[in-house]
């Protein structure tokens, strides 16, 4: 009998050993839960070793949303499980019931429906999430997080699958009751201790915000339905950067603003969908030093979850956390907007990587007419017609590099996407299919134009160049030409003065009249809102340009084809037999046009033309130069306009501040230093210039008398501070003074003096008083004008 009795007693004694060894265990988890210094501490962290003391192969741990009707997962170990449930406090699922009922519940297999009614009639478990993931769930232990004090529900802890076999034991029951005993307790005290119970208490404790307005606003975007973040931009006007920087505070890693000139990294993007992206609120945006800087919403959600380090393995990971509506435009601006039928980063990320393929670009690719070339191409068009850019540069790298894309914007280019490089040839073909050049050939440069109609839902034009360059690639530029009626004449940003003189030019019968300024200067621009202003149903007007950028109603506009023979000469010539009012020619550059046009305006027709010259009496100079007779030029020049382009200050964010005394007398020292070209005070004449520039503070004063603005930067402008461009003119009016001058060979000093004496104001001062009203700043007058 001794030997049965001894066999009993050492079973007892190994259940006791087993079961103190399993209690000593979970005192040092409840140890680390009371010593973790925060709520969210405890759940990240302690999840590996909740899993091991009760031997389960997953655990999920659910906080009690805001609402306190929900469940949300905070922590689910396991590969396979790539997406937070929100589960609703009902017997809709196990989790939820356990909340309901504030039951523990243990079950042995989760798809016996036997077993669930025995619990609850409706009792169900969520197949769902298994289908998705390819896990097989069995055993289940699920207990509530309830405060004993004052029956607060705070969570759930759920327990999937023993690693033993079998359900789980009466021991481990017990054991995840002791633990949700001490969670509640711990989740109570980190409560009461701390003020930030919220990602958003840093805006009371920095002052943004007061402790009711937040309560306000948590109300007000419950009771609508929103994000609190909404609210509080809308209705409390809290910046993203104050957002960003309580952000950075709660979850402890840098606030990353949206950048509208950030790169898209395709590489980083090729196996990210945008669906996937927002549901889980974490994107890669670049990689640098740190290594793949991750921005999401919710840093320590995308830490514990591991998803992003199995998306990228082995790879070094450094988080950023942004604003909701931030985030939502830095996805836009990676995947397109979402009203877009085709986003460039869907696009790219089918385009697998390989060798450059030099004979891919001799195949059709217009047969392939639905590929994602095309679709490419045609993304590339809109996007940047959308962001308000003026041309679009491809520019293939060689070798293995990438071909860049950048837009031209306001002036300035930026870059816009990086393509593999094994397309760079069939990008050059598709855009020489699209314009009708030669697809075979790569050794001379080509230029063309583009419908677009023809190949998406947006009418516009592109002037097309292709250039080879080194490497035997071929880089594109293509301009988008204007659209739509002219500017008028009046919102052309010209000044009052200048204006008035302007208009009365341009009212005479006859003569020539030039604009002049660098490539992209806005002279086309400025010429076809003058012919704007003549464009009545009494006047004939011809047009010769190339290309046809603007098109107006009342205007016959002939596109030069120098190819054909139709260049400037021959269509001013045939212009003449055409009984015109008015002529505008695109370009004057040498001696043949220009002298047709002379004779033009001597024989009663209206002549508007362009020069690339940099100032107004220059141009007189370089068309004398070009072999023009003086006494007819004299007789036949109505005036020269010059301008310029200067970046205009964003009208959301610019601000006022008042200059300082050392700012305003520079200021006034620089525009007083544009008056040294009169006769009135001559060159060399310091004391006049001083005395000048004394009276000039005298009239304007230093003692506040100016408000200036200054570039700031906010979402509209791209955090530049500028946004969109104005004119600057300058107007020399063809005066007698200056006909004797012309007549005479004079000087472009003299020629500038006397324009002076008449009253121009030359391109910096014109400048200097846009920026006297708040349009521009000093910096961008002195980017555009040379002097």
């Amino acid at each position: 009998m001794s030997a049965p009795t001894n066999t009993a007693d050492a079973g007892v004694l190994a259940d006791v050993g087993s079961r103190l060894a399993f209690f000593k265990n979970l005192q040092a988890v409840t140890n680390k839960v009371h010593a973790a210094g925060n709520i969210d501490e405890i759940m990240l962290e302690l999840s590996k070793d909740i899993s091991q003391l009760f031997n389960a192969d997953r655990l999920s741990i659910y906080a009690v949303s805001d609402d306190q009707s929900a469940i949300i997962s905070k922590v689910k170990t396991g590969l396979n499980s790539f997406k937070d449930l929100r589960l609703p406090i009902s017997e809709q699922s196990i989790a939820g019931y356990a909340a309901l009922s504030r039951r523990v519940i243990n079950i042995r297999d989760v798809y016996d429906e036997a077993e669930l009614k025995a619990i609850h009639p409706n009792l169900r478990f969520l197949q769902e999430v298994d289908r998705r993931t390819g896990y097989r769930t069995t055993q289940m232990l699920v207990a509530p997080i309830v405060d004993s004090v004052n029956g607060e529900l705070h969570g759930v802890v759920q327990i999937i699958n023993n690693n033993a076999g079998g359900p789980f034991s009466v021991v481990v029951e017990e054991g995840i009751r002791g633990l949700c005993e001490t969670l509640s307790i711990a989740f109570s005290q980190r409560s009461k201790a701390t003020l930030v119970r919220s990602k958003y208490d840093c805006l009371v404790a920095d002052a943004v915000l007061s402790a009711h307005e937040l309560e306000v606003a948590t109300r007000s975007a419950r009771r609508q339905n929103v994000d609190v973040e909404e609210i509080l931009i809308v209705e409390f006007q809290v910046t993203p950067a104050a957002l960003g920087a309580a952000l950075s505070k709660f979850f402890n890693v840098p606030y990353e603003p949206f950048l509208a000139d950030r790169l898209k990294p395709i590489d980083l993007l090729k196996n990210l969908k945008r669906d996937y992206v927002e549901q889980n609120h974490w994107l890669p945006v670049e990689e640098g030093a740190e290594g793949i800087i991750i921005l999401c919403l919710d840093p320590e959600q995308a830490k514990g979850s591991r998803i992003v380090q199995n998306v990228f393995p082995k790879r070094k990971l450094a988080y950023r956390v942004t604003t909701m509506r931030e985030f939502k435009q830095t996805v836009d601006q990676m995947f397109g907007a979402v009203s877009e039928e085709v986003h460039v980063g869907d696009l790219l990320s089918g385009m697998e990587e390989g060798e450059p393929d030099a004979e891919y670009a001799t195949e059709d690719v217009s047969a392939a007419a639905d590929n994602e070339l095309v679709k490419l191409v045609n993304k590339i068009i809109l996007d940047a017609y959308q962001q308000g850019a003026s041309d679009i540069h491809i520019e293939p790298g060689m070798g293995k590099d990438k071909v860049l894309v950048r837009f031209r914007r306001d002036g300035t280019l930026y870059k816009y996407i990086e393509v593999p490089p094994s397309y760079r040839n069939a990008m050059v073909a598709r855009i020489k299919i699209m314009c009708d050049l030669d697809i075979s050939e790569k050794r001379r440069p080509q230029d063309g134009k583009i419908k677009f109609k023809r190949f998406a839902p947006l009418d516009i034009e592109l002037r097309v160049a292709t250039i080879p360059s080194a490497g035997g690639v071929e880089d594109v530029v293509m301009r988008i030409l204007s659209a739509g009626e002219p500017i008028p004449l009046d919102k052309l940003g010209v000044l009052p003065a200048t204006l008035e003189k302007l208009k009365a030019c341009i009212a005479k019968p006859y003569g020539i009249f030039f604009v002049c300024g660098p490539t992209g200067s806005g002279k086309t621009t400025t010429l076809h809102s003058v012919l704007g202003n003549l464009n009545t149903p009494d006047t004939k007007i011809w047009t010769a340009e190339d290309p046809v950028e603007i098109t107006q109603k009342g205007l016959r506009q002939v596109q030069v084809n120098r190819k054909a023979g139709l260049d400037f000469p021959t269509v001013m010539r045939s212009f003449l037999r055409a009984d015109p009012d008015i002529i505008m020619v695109g370009e004057m550059r040498d001696h043949e046009t220009t002298a047709i046009g002379i004779e033009a305006s001597l024989t009663g027709h209206l002549v508007f033309a362009t020069l690339h010259t940099n100032s107004a009496p220059e141009s007189v100079v370089r068309l004398l130069d070009m072999g023009m007779d003086p006494f007819n030029f004299a007789d036949a020049l109505i005036g020269v306009l010059a301008q310029r382009l200067a970046k205009r200050l964003c009208l959301k964010c610019k601000e006022a501040y008042r200059p300082t005394v050392e700012e305003v007398e520079q200021f006034a020292a620089e525009y007083c230093a544009e008056l040294q070209a009169t006769s009135r005070f001559g060159s060399n004449s310091q004391a006049a210039m001083a005395a000048l520039q004394k009276q000039w503070l005298k009239d304007y004063g230093t003692d506040g008398h100016f408000v200036w603005h200054r570039a700031k930067g906010c979402d509209a402008c791209g955090n530049t501070g500028y946004k969109g461009r104005v004119g600057l003119f300058e107007l020399m009016v063809g005066s007698d003074e200056i006909k004797h001058l012309i007549q005479e060979r004079g000087r472009v000093a003299q020629l500038l003096a006397q324009s002076m004496e008449d009253g121009m104001h030359t391109l910096k001062q014109d400048g200097m008083e846009k920026v006297l009203q708040g349009i521009t700043d000093m910096k961008q007058v002195r980017t555009v004008c040379i002097k």
